[in-house]
């Protein structure tokens, strides 16, 4: 097989050449700083110039009299050589801020413009965060081992990602002792990196054959039965759980009894069906307990046939044994994804929604793997530890990203496909920028070079750094 290229959010050329700060902000009164990214291109000092902020989603004066969507100043540069401009933002939406130059006859001419977001006051205290919530390393049947699958991520420009491997918790653990991610009491801290490995597995136990990912939860769900399915390195808790505790694992015999049991009150034809879906109501009752979230991922997978039936698909979507929905992931055919996306705005069209996701349920990190970048999630969280992740994600604030193709589709509330669509075009392309010198250094300290972490200890605070510079939330 050949070279496919990965996802790339190629940067627009106003970026190369001009910055504006803060681009994300709550509704109301702001300063914007306008500044030019070299000589270049820099504001002619004697020059006065005709600055117009315009509501993206009000049509231009011109087109429709009265239409009110416009404030225009004018502003000459300041001594730092940028344009400062405060300007009333009144609504939820996208801004275009336009630089204009006043012509000999009188006339404009644009001379450069840049666009900037304002938020509803509900989204105070939450800054974007975009991850990967399902993936597999060598430890199962990915490719990679897991510390260079993180690494990898993380110069692709990903905030956190999940070792999700079948059958196995304990390689997530590994993955994050590794980059010395520390739990302080839920405030998770490396003093390395600011990529998160969130904790995680794919659970496979018997008779659920409907997969099913645990994202965060402390302690494994696969080890909750014997033998153990976490497999090796043994029924040792310090592989099977975050922090030392976890419920005693039942036997298989234990196991099957209750499920069996519970079949019985399952409003489902096929017996082999009624046993599946007591399997993942039984499963989702210990990532209760586990925390985390509980992800139904891929229902659209095909196996030859669907992976599950049409009739089964609505039942268990319908009575929920799981807490997100993968809406997008696994696979780059039109049938995985865009069946899987159809089907959840048909749902929600009949009042049944959930929170989603989109992951690329990886089993390798590079270009030679096609799926490697297919999907994201973009999640609009207070900060980046699992506990905050997995708490914006149950409470809707996310969104999911189809990179399939150059073209990017977004796939969620309409909110958050306006907003997410903003930040892929206009903060992500240089937030990769930081992201990708990390993750080259990643890998190299992971793969033992001793230098490597005299310049990681250097890059750590990159990301922190847009944040506090292009987004005012409080």
């Amino acid at each position: 097989m050949g070279i496919v290229p990965v996802a790339n959010y190629a940067m627009k050329r106003a970026l190369y050449e001009y910055d504006i700060y803060p681009k994300v902000f709550l509704t109301g009164r702001h300063t914007l700083t306008y500044k030019p990214l070299g000589m270049h291109v820099a504001f002619n000092p004697d020059v006065e110039y005709v600055v117009m902020v315009k509501e993206a989603e009000v049509a231009e004066e011109n087109r429709y009299p009265g239409s009110n969507g416009c404030q225009t100043f004018k502003v000459k540069p300041s001594q730092d050589g940028c344009l400062h401009i405060t300007a009333d933002f009144a609504r939820e939406q996208m801004y275009l801020v336009q630089v204009h130059r006043t012509r000999e006859d009188g006339s404009l001419e644009r001379f450069t413009d840049m666009r900037v977001y304002a938020l509803n006051h509900d989204m105070k205290g939450r800054y974007p965060f975009r991850g990967d919530l399902h993936m597999h390393t060598c430890r199962s049947d990915g490719h990679e081992s897991p510390f260079v699958v993180a690494a990898n991520y993380r110069g692709h420009g990903y905030d956190f990602t999940v070792i999700s491997d079948h059958r196995r918790y304990y390689p997530s653990l590994e993955t994050r002792e590794k980059l010395r991610i520390v739990d302080n009491g839920g405030h998770e801290t490396s003093d390395l990196t600011d990529f998160l490995v969130v904790p995680g597995e794919e659970v496979h136990l018997p008779e659920n054959d409907v997969h099913y990912v645990n994202f965060g939860g402390r302690f494994s769900i696969n080890a909750l039965v014997t033998p153990n399915c976490n497999q090796e390195p043994g029924d040792d808790i310090k592989y099977r759980s975050l922090d030392g505790n976890a419920p005693a694992p039942i036997t298989k015999e234990e196991y099957l009894a209750i499920i069996h049991e519970n079949a019985k009150k399952v409003p489902l034809a096929l017996e082999s069906e009624r046993v599946s879906f007591a399997a993942a109501e039984w499963i989702h009752e210990q990532q209760k307990k586990a925390g985390g979230i509980g992800i139904f991922p891929h229902p659209y997978w095909l196996c030859s046939t669907m992976q599950l039936s049409e009739t089964y698909l609505k039942f268990f979507y319908k009575n929920h044994p799981f807490d997100v929905f993968e809406v997008l992931g696994g696979e780059s055919y039109y049938q995985h994804n865009g069946f899987q996306t159809a089907f959840y705005y048909e749902q929600k069209a009949q009042g049944i929604e959930y929170p989603v996701v989109g992951s690329t349920d990886s089993h390798g990190s590079t270009e030679y793997n096609r799926n490697a970048l297919i999907c994201s999630t973009l999640v609009f969280s207070p900060a980046n530890t699992t506990a905050d992740l997995c708490a914006s994600i149950l409470d809707k604030y996310s969104v999911a990203v189809d990179s399939i193709s150059p073209e990017l589709r977004l796939v969620g509330d309409f909110r958050w496909v306006k907003f997410g669509t903003f930040l892929l075009e206009e903060y992500f392309p240089l937030h990769d920028l930081v992201t990708k010198c990390e993750g080259y250094y990643l890998k190299e300290f992971v793969n033992g070079d001793s230098d490597a972490e005299r310049v990681l200890l250097a890059l750590k605070g990159g990301v922190p750094k847009l944040l506090n510079k292009y987004f005012e939330m409080n």
